[in-house]
């Protein structure tokens, strides 16, 4: 495991942006994407996003879900395929150019979140219809469900929210046909149910997830990320039990922490950020870090220094970007 010293040094060298001369560039929350004819080059920042805002950056975050992300692709593209060509650098993805779905598939397993767009957050507020699933009453939070459901969100513009919605307002509003979203739905299920039995080797949980879809020569792949800390929630397989018996809170290691640290400053994405100090910062780092080792079983290795002038080191040596 990475050293806390090692964590704290690289506060002073976390990417926030890139700016390379690069084809036509747009900016996500977290990935700076640079669209070249029909390939697509994703930079992994290390900024950390919630309540669709962003926030600050995080030692190693990009490096973390970019590798993360590179093992699932890697593993799953017996399920679907996907948009990944190579991998010229820790933060860096090369992938297939596609036409972007305009829905992400949320599938959960469990009753839980803090986000207003969460099952727990709803349920708790006496919804039991969430996004087209019938919830029984008298569920708690954290509660597995008693089959993995979907709830598709809609992609929202920049700086705008993601919306929650069901199947049936997805096809209703022409979003995507019903035979596309038959197969997104397929696959979201299939992919899931893999990652929580690869997990489960390692003592994790896959608590929930969300995958995105895109269309090359009329077939669907697999875009953006995978079974991340970012896109998932992980929990510890082998405390929950006894730690929902007890109606404790799940040991997380996820993003989790960061939204409940504002939550708990009264922070659920309206209004000035609260400052968020170092030692969360780095904590957050530590976590994402222990997530990357135990979802692949291999050693997070890293290195202190500017990133992004590796990054574009290595985007020469790929012969992406011109000297």
């Amino acid at each position: 495991m990475i050293s806390e010293d090692m964590l704290r040094e690289q506060l002073k060298h976390t990417l926030e942006k890139t700016n390379f001369k690069l084809g036509k560039k747009y900016e996500g929350k977290v990935r700076d994407n640079y669209i070249l004819k029909d390939k697509r080059v994703i930079i992994t920042t290390d900024r950390i996003s919630a309540f669709d805002r962003v926030l600050c950056t995080i030692p190693f975050k990009g490096q973390v879900l970019n590798q993360t992300a590179a093992f699932w692709f890697e593993k799953t593209k017996h399920i679907a395929k996907n948009h990944v060509i190579e991998i010229p650098d820790p933060n860096v993805t090369i992938g297939k150019e596609c036409v972007p779905l305009p829905v992400e598939m949320v599938v959960r397993g469990y009753l839980t979140g803090v986000t207003t767009t969460s099952a727990w957050y709803n349920y708790e507020r006496g919804v039991r219809n969430f996004c087209g699933n019938k919830l029984p009453d008298g569920m708690a939070k954290n509660q597995k469900f008693a089959k993995p459901i979907i709830t598709p969100s809609t992609k929202a513009e920049h700086g705008a929210h993601d919306e929650s919605v069901s199947a049936e307002e997805i096809l209703k509003r022409k979003l995507i046909d019903e035979k596309t979203y038959r197969k997104l739905e397929k696959a979201a299920l299939e992919l899931f149910d893999f990652g929580n039995k690869l997990v489960a080797k390692n003592n994790l949980i896959l608590v929930d997830t969300k995958y995105e879809f895109g269309i090359i020569d009329d077939e669907v792949y697999l875009i953006d990320e995978i079974h991340t800390p970012d896109s998932s929630r992980f929990w510890i397989k082998d405390s929950y039990d006894e730690l929902f018996r007890q109606g404790k809170e799940p040991q997380k290691l996820d993003k989790e922490y960061v939204r409940q640290f504002l939550a708990n400053k009264g922070f659920v994405g309206d209004g000035p950020i609260p400052e968020i100090p170092d030692e969360i910062k780095v904590e957050a780092a530590r976590r994402y870090i222990t997530a990357y080792e135990m979802i692949t079983g291999k050693q997070f290795e890293a290195e202190n220094g500017d990133v992004l002038e590796r990054i574009g080191g290595n985007l020469r040596k790929a012969k992406i970007l011109s000297n």
